[in-house]
């Protein structure tokens, strides 16, 4: 039996945080759909049945063999995974007037409960069901309730199962985290392995293995995800591995260069190649959003097919693939409506006969950000704000053309330098600025113009999938405005975004 954990996934929003939280505590977990679980359960220590949009009595909705779990592996059920179980074991679950949304507050505990040690009452919790626990499964016992809902938590002994309404995942859970460590630390033992250096040692040793002295090809991008790759396959094949970084010209003022040289400075075999012109004459005329990304993503995988031809006997393609694009691609709802192709080089293995390596395809991010710190790599590459795939193209709205890459480069380094100078860049999830394709009246001296207008994104988040915009000092946006309207010739107004994910997105298009 492994020191690892299975997390069934019911298709709940909340999925990905119940791993998160699971890999703090440096505990190996994994994420199954519930219609893809591994026949091999033994592998696994204990199991984690997650939420889900469906109600338990839908005609539809999703189930398992309770009994290849229950009773064999501990188990710890969060709102739908705990009324399955309590439909299963002759419970009732029903569509009651008890739904609750939101924060509610733990009015009993069972002081004698393993999973709430040094948890109080009054402890506030995120609930998000409509269905309710009217009744408890056979064998059962109450260990939490909440003023509107009596069963919010219970156990079965002898079945070593908790199983919980709420969810301890989520930020707004306080001792979330310690419902967790109670369960797998306090309680079942496991052991605290999962850890960068343990990754490191244990995956360059894999890669050596797995790629021999065959020559290996990986696109740099610049971002977090591709460099730490990268750096992990240089410690494994040195020079068989063969990096391209292309400009696509769509990247931040200077960045082309700026990065290329902290490459060659890392060590890494790279090649960089200026294909600017290539894209921007692809890009003339268009102006929808999608087929400004399909562009983009098609050109580079040109570009990159053409560079990656001159490097001879090359057997295999290197991506920087992380866990929950993994996830995306196999979840309860189905595979992603829009593939990444100018991020994953979509078509490319197959078209070259090449197999594909992925060396961080079960990392978070924040987790990818630890490795690259333990390989002691630039932390200006590390702390680096997500950057879309298609880059600029997709933050000048309408059509991309060389004035419009000169005005959203310039007024974008002002904002980045600014953040910088502020010491407000860490605090920072993602931050850029989108030039509008829309001109406004303005006055410069004695001058009348009318010129574009630049708004500027910056929002706070853990993983992206929500976010809220960033709240600055009112010196700072003044300071930057100012820098941006004087400085860039081009643009006479700036506007501040103030749009929370959802409704918006981080990206505008």
């Amino acid at each position: 039996m492994q020191n690892k954990v299975l997390i069934v996934d019911f298709g709940s929003q909340y999925t990905q945080l119940i791993a998160r939280r699971i890999r703090e505590l440096f505990i190996y977990c994994e994420i199954s759909p519930f219609n893809n679980i591994p026949k091999d359960l033994d592998q696994f220590k204990a199991v984690v049945l997650s939420g889900s949009p469906f109600s338990v009595n839908q005609k539809d909705s999703p189930i398992i063999n309770l009994e290849s779990i229950l009773g064999k592996k501990p188990v710890l059920a969060i709102c739908y995974g705990a009324q399955l179980i309590a439909k299963s074991l002759n419970g009732n679950v029903e569509n009651s007037n008890s739904r609750e949304y939101g924060r509610a507050k733990l009015s009993f505990i069972d002081s004698n409960c393993k999973l709430f040690k040094n948890i109080n009452i009054d402890n506030q919790v995120w609930m998000s069901h409509g269905d309710t626990i009217t009744s408890l499964p056979n064998d059962s016992k109450l260990i939490a309730s909440t003023d509107s809902v009596v069963n919010a938590a219970y156990s079965i002994e002898s079945l070593n199962l908790y199983a919980l309404q709420f969810h301890p995942e989520v930020f707004h859970t306080e001792n979330g985290f310690k419902i967790f460590e109670n369960f797998f630390i306090n309680e079942l033992k496991f052991i605290k392995e999962w850890n960068p250096e343990s990754f490191i040692d244990r995956t360059v040793d894999e890669l050596k293995k797995k790629l021999m002295d065959d020559k290996v090809i990986l696109g740099l991008s610049g971002g977090v995800d591709s460099s730490v790759a990268a750096v992990l396959l240089d410690k494994a094949i040195g020079k068989n591995l063969h990096c391209v970084f292309v400009n696509n010209g769509l990247l931040r003022k200077n960045e082309y260069d700026e990065v290329l040289r902290q490459y060659v400075g890392m060590g890494l075999n790279v090649k960089g190649v200026d294909s600017s012109d290539l894209f921007l004459n692809e890009l003339k005329g268009i102006t929808d959003p999608e087929k400004k990304r399909k562009t983009i993503g098609n050109m580079f995988v040109e570009v990159f097919e053409e560079e990656s031809k001159k490097i001879e006997n090359a057997k295999w393609l290197a991506q920087g693939t992380i866990y929950p694009d993994i996830i995306e691609s196999i979840s309860v709802k189905g595979p992603s409506a829009t593939i990444k192709s100018h991020h994953n080089v979509g078509g490319l293995p197959e078209k070259m006969n090449l197999k594909v390596v992925e060396p961080l395809k079960m990392l978070f991010k924040d987790e990818v950000r630890k490795i690259g710190k333990s390989l002691n790599m630039y932390e200006d590459i590390l702390n680096r704000h997500p950057f879309p795939g298609p880059g600029l193209g997709i933050r000048i709205l309408g059509e991309v053309d060389s004035e419009s890459v000169r005005l959203i480069q310039e007024a974008d380094k002002i904002y980045i330098d600014g953040l910088k100078k502020w010491n407000l860049y860490d605090k920072i999830w993602q931050a850029g600025s989108i030039l509008l394709p829309v001109k406004s009246v303005g006055v410069m001296g004695d001058e009348r113009t009318y010129e574009r207008c630049v708004a500027l994104r910056a929002v706070v988040s853990t993983d992206g999938m929500t976010a809220d915009w960033y709240e600055f000092p009112n010196n700072f946006l003044k300071e930057v405005s100012n820098n941006i309207i004087n400085k860039v010739s081009g643009i006479n107004r700036v506007v501040y975004d103030i749009s929370s994910k959802p409704p918006a997105t981080i990206e505008w298009e």
